[in-house]
């Protein structure tokens, strides 16, 4: 590799503690807890996505009613507005939205890939044109540092140099991993408060085994206080995403959290945290609401779909959060046949479904937790995927299948 060894350095601070409590006995999955300065928060989780400091649909009385403890927040567009002055004015960014609990903010290197037309990747940083103005603004390591620190995020994320999964250009990845790997070197020294803000590396290398390994054993090396999976969720196949996800999770230290970025259909955190994996985030739950889709038990419902117009039962029967909850259990009451009048001419139908669509996404991930910490994650598996696929075991995934059965679980068993 052309990475150096890791400076020599004082073992970094740590705001955060992980208590690890169960293990499943078949596959790799655990719970834990998270302790970090805005409160603690238990594992596996799924993080809401607040991009510009608002999770579109949800004030935050009503994320934190949901039990959420941990959102992002998106350093690269938090840096071009409200900017690092007004941030530094008023004192962080929990301040800034009202924001009492945990935040993690990504470093901005995402945006090499979504904003690609936009970017151009050197050894000193990024240089984008802003979305909003078309002015230039050079995201280095040190000012991507410097602008989580003026947030003041609990976690924050390395600038990492991210390259689409599916990019033929197998140098041009070894590239990035290696520049990932010199970056964060540079990010920890720019790091001012590592007492109370907790900096993850993010492991890159594509979808090559190898350079995966590689890059583990570099940031390992580097001690950070979490260490995350970046770089997938991008395209590539799910059986390669899964092989990806085993082999870091394999390498890493058990006493530290694993988040895999990106990641938020319930298929693919069910997998990924057999696998090994505590932490997801994904836009999709806020985004898919905004189209009239209800995540459900069995998938996803299209409430737009004029079938639903007189069905008055609620979005999902047993669901207790406060759309679906009856009025004598202090809920909405909502039902499908309002959702389906509103969802594309009110905005208060897109409001509904993502209290519904964020609240089923943490719901599901306690109920994982508790099955780990009983010991039958393999039985919520196999009702997960009954439930979502009808029972009909010839529409189970391949990929998910393979995945499942290399740690040790048949799903198509009874």
């Amino acid at each position: 590799m052309s990475t150096a060894a890791p400076p020599v350095r004082k073992p970094m601070p740590s705001a955060l503690t992980f208590d690890l409590h169960g293990k499943c006995s078949t596959t790799k999955a655990r719970a834990s807890t998270l302790k970090l300065p805005h409160g603690s928060v238990p594992l596996p989780i799924f993080m809401p996505v607040a991009t510009q400091a608002s999770l579109k649909g949800l004030t935050y009385d009503q994320l934190r009613e949901t039990g959420c403890m941990l959102c992002l927040n998106n350093t690269y567009h938090l840096g071009l507005k409200p900017g690092q002055e007004v941030l530094d004015a008023v004192g962080g960014a929990h301040k800034f939205q009202g924001w009492d609990r945990n935040l993690l903010t990504d470093s901005g290197g995402f945006q090499m890939v979504s904003l690609l037309k936009l970017a151009t990747v050197t050894e000193e940083g990024v240089r984008f044109l802003s979305p909003h103005d078309g002015s230039p603004m050079l995201l280095t390591p040190e000012h991507s540092i410097s602008l989580q620190n003026s947030i003041g995020s609990d976690i924050i994320m390395q600038l990492d140099d991210v390259i689409a999964t599916t990019s033929p250009d197998h140098a041009r990845i070894k590239e990035a991993m290696d520049r990932s790997v010199r970056w964060l070197d540079r990010c920890i020294d720019a790091h001012k408060y590592p007492e109370r803000q907790n900096l993850f590396c993010i492991i890159q290398g594509g979808l090559d085994l190898e350079l995966r390994r590689q890059c583990c054993e570099e940031m390992v090396a580097r001690d950070t206080p979490g260490i995350a999976i970046g770089g997938l969720s991008g395209g590539e196949a799910k059986d390669e995403f899964c092989k990806v996800v085993d082999t870091c999770t394999g390498l890493l230290p058990e006493n530290k959290p694993r988040y895999v970025m990106g990641v938020g259909y319930p298929e693919d955190i069910v997998v990924a945290v057999a696998l090994g994996a505590d932490m997801f985030d994904c836009v999709w739950p806020t985004r898919t609401a905004r189209f009239g889709n209800a995540i459900v038990d069995a998938g996803t419902l299209n409430l737009r779909h004029h079938k639903y117009a007189s069905d008055f039962t609620p979005i999902e029967e047993n669901c207790e959060c406060v759309c679906c909850r009856s009025t004598e259990k202090g809920g909405l009451g909502v039902t499908k046949a309002y959702i389906h009048h509103v969802t594309a001419k009110e905005t208060v139908g897109a409001h509904l479904l993502t209290m519904h669509n964020v609240h089923y996404m943490l719901n599901l991930m306690k109920d994982i937790r508790q099955a780990i910490l009983e010991d039958r994650y393999p039985a919520f598996l196999r009702q997960f995927f009954f439930n979502i696929h009808a029972g009909d075991k010839t529409k189970y995934p391949e990929w998910a299948i393979g995945a499942l059965r290399g740690v040790g679980m048949d799903l198509l068993s009874d």
